[in-house]
């Protein structure tokens, strides 16, 4: 941080920064950097260890004044991300290039100060109505970014993304990565790349050709055509410069979809988070495509799918926009924003490899290792399996990652990889692969199948027993399936029973339903407390979806005996009869009386028991005879055995000696 004494009637100040306190040369952006009338200026883009001067010169409406006394100040070693500009003639030579630098300058501050990766991307810097080919820039772009990315076998960057997982936001991201593979390769961006520790170092020229030993990540340029504005706030006709160098910048060190690239089906690392609902993956131009980190299951920004737009960039509304996020796939005059930590800029840079300042998870307890005791009655085996608990008691993790994030949630059984990952609530047990994958705080679960209840958070008291049973309940509670994609759909129903394959299987936030079958009550969509038995869709071919109803199948147009048919009714309670009575229920009975018990008296419950007696005691003689049989035999098969033995011995090899040759 550059400082120095205010001087009284000065409108602002010119800044020169230099490694020697001659000043016969300049640390690039900042010979007479017009600061304004800050007393004050944060300086990036220097080297670690190194002792640097500055001095500055005040000015007024008259011109400038004198040099201030010279100042030193050595920085430090270097403990995040460095971007280092390169100013392109285009904006040296320009009569407000003063104006120019210093925005960009405050861009790369944003970005020094959210990220920690020890990387220096290298960006050049332009402001011209040309591509830097030379060729025009086409009609209607006000800004451009050429960067330089490289293919990465799929299972290389993957777990290069895995390893680098240091934040919050990335313990959730990876967590959601696919189990095999989408693509052969993903095409990170040089920067990116190098953000999580691959060799993929800078590689494009001043003209934007790639080679080995080009010396930038990327190229930035904005259309000096534009009504580019270089302080804020813009006027209401003109573009934010630092807003359009932030989303450019993004682009260069990660950001971008591969429906931007020409040719080939590989993904960029933001489309490992692209999804049209929770739980399915849209990496194509059709349908939504939006920005989540958990699986889908909270949509943070929608991606552009316009084709006049970049498809990397977020969907854009008319102006003025509510949100003019950096990323916005269209700019708005008159407004203005930056890249923040909790902005989708910045929550994507940090899921793709770049390490946001201060959202680091606290030090887990160490992955246990293999021992058959652990503290606070748990058990642990498994990469990362209850890595982060602190408090938490009773707890069994098998398996990778399971239970992961659970901290003080106790009696939790997690089985499976993943299952149970970002789990804190208690009493859940969970078997099977990504079973209960998402749960929060949601306690007294029961999951086993691959992904049964995979996106719940808060729901309690649930069972899912089957593929896919319960997948997409976020709150609902109470509801047990039983079956392959039995309740499937369903997200805040609660209270709800199925069982069956797909039985209940398009209920999504109805509750009270009983369906037993295989696709019993499947297709329930908007009513309540319905029971249904047999392989009946729960709707009536003439009144359609009704709440509060009985529906059983394989019954109208079954023949019944004539001989003891009869009219079956129904009282208020919901019982079923052949018979009225306003008296007491004399219980049950069966309609062949001959059949109900009748009382023994007494003697002949003393003959039944002499008989048994008898019957007893022939039995124990039976199997006093076998015993002596068997007897006679072991002492037979003894003295075989000892013969046998005898051979043995006899027959026993010499032993040998072997000789060793080296």
């Amino acid at each position: 941080m550059a400082t120095w004494p205010n001087v009284t009637g000065a409108k602002g100040y010119l800044l020169d920064v230099s490694t020697s306190s001659s000043f016969n040369s300049f640390a690039d952006g900042y010979h007479d950097l017009d600061v304004g009338d800050a007393t004050g200026r944060v300086v990036t883009g220097l080297s670690g260890h190194t002792t640097y001067y500055y001095r500055v010169r005040p000015y007024d409406v008259t011109g400038a004044g004198r040099y201030s006394a010279t100042f030193a100040a050595t920085t430090e070693a270097t403990t995040g991300l460095i971007i280092h500009a390169t100013f392109d003639s285009s904006i040296t030579g320009n009569p407000n290039s003063a104006a120019i630098e210093a925005t960009i300058n405050a861009a790369i501050a944003i970005y020094e100060s959210l990220f920690t990766d020890l990387i220096t991307a290298e960006i050049r810097f332009r402001y011209s109505t040309t591509q830097p080919n030379g060729d025009p820039l086409p009609a209607g772009r006000i800004a451009q970014s050429n960067y330089v990315y490289y293919p990465v076998p799929w299972n290389t960057y993957i777990d290069a993304l895995r390893a680098d997982a240091r934040t919050g936001n990335d313990n959730i991201a990876v967590a959601s990565l696919p189990g095999s593979a989408l693509s052969t390769n993903v095409l990170p961006s040089s920067a990116a790349g190098r953000s999580v520790g691959l060799d993929t170092p800078p590689a494009m020229f001043a003209d934007g050709t790639v080679g080995s030993g080009g010396p930038y990540d990327g190229i930035v340029t904005l259309n000096s055509s534009s009504p580019y504005q270089f302080t804020r706030p813009p006027a209401d006709s003109n573009y934010d410069a630092q807003r359009g160098f932030e989303h450019e910048m993004d682009e260069v060190i990660g950001l971008g979809s591969h429906l931007n690239i020409s040719g080939g089906d590989d993904l960029r690392p933001q489309d490992l988070f692209s999804w049209s609902s929770a739980g399915n993956r849209n990496t194509s131009s059709s349908g939504i495509r939006y920005f989540s980190i958990n699986g889908g299951v909270t949509n943070i920004v929608n991606f552009n799918q316009g084709p006049t737009g970049d498809f990397g960039d977020w969907a854009s509304e008319d102006c003025p926009q509510s949100h003019p996020y950096v990323q916005n796939a269209f700019s708005c005059t008159g407004q203005f924003s930056d890249v923040t930590a909790t902005s989708p800029e910045g929550i994507n840079l940090d899921v793709i490899g770049y390490d946001l300042v201060n959202t680091s998870m606290p030090t887990p307890t160490p992955t246990p290792t293999l021992d058959s005791c652990y503290p606070n009655f748990t058990t642990a085996e498994g990469c990362d399996a209850l890595s982060s608990l602190t408090t938490g008691t009773g707890n069994t993790a098998l398996g990778w990652r399971s239970l992961f994030l659970n901290t003080t949630g106790s009696f939790n059984t997690g089985v499976g990889g993943g299952a149970l990952a970002l789990n804190n609530g208690s009493s859940n047990t969970a078997l099977g692969v990504a079973a209960l994958l998402l749960n929060t705080s949601g306690a007294q679960n029961t999951a086993m199948g691959t992904d049964a209840l995979v996106f719940n958070d808060t729901g309690s008291s649930n069972t899912g027993t089957g593929y896919f049973s319960l997948m997409n309940n976020t709150s609902g509670g109470s509801n047990s399936a039983t079956g392959w994609e039995a309740l499937t759909a369903n997200t805040t129903g609660s209270t709800n029973t199925a069982i069956g394959n797909q039985a209940l299987q398009s209920n999504l936030s109805n509750s009270d339903h009983v369906a037993i079958g295989s696709m019993a009550g499947s297709g329930i969509t908007s009513v309540d407390n319905n029971i249904i038995i047999g392989h009946h869709s729960g709707v009536h071919s003439v009144f359609g979806q009704v709440s509060d109803r009985c529906t059983i199948d394989n019954i109208f147009g079954a023949p019944v005996s004539a001989a003891t048919a009869a009219v079956v009714m129904v009282d208020s309670d919901g019982r079923l009869g052949t018979a009225t009575s306003d008296g007491p229920d004399p219980g049950g009975f069966s309609p062949k009386g001959s059949l109900r018990p009748q009382a023994i008296s007494d003697a002949v419950k003393q003959t039944m028991l002499d008989r048994t007696v008898e019957s007893l005691q022939a039995t124990v003689t039976q199997q006093q005879q076998q015993i002596a049989t068997l007897t006679a035999q072991l002492k037979d098969n003894a003295a075989q055995i000892q013969k046998a033995n005898d051979q043995l011995e006899i027959g026993e090899p010499a032993a040998r000696v072997v000789m060793d040759k080296r």
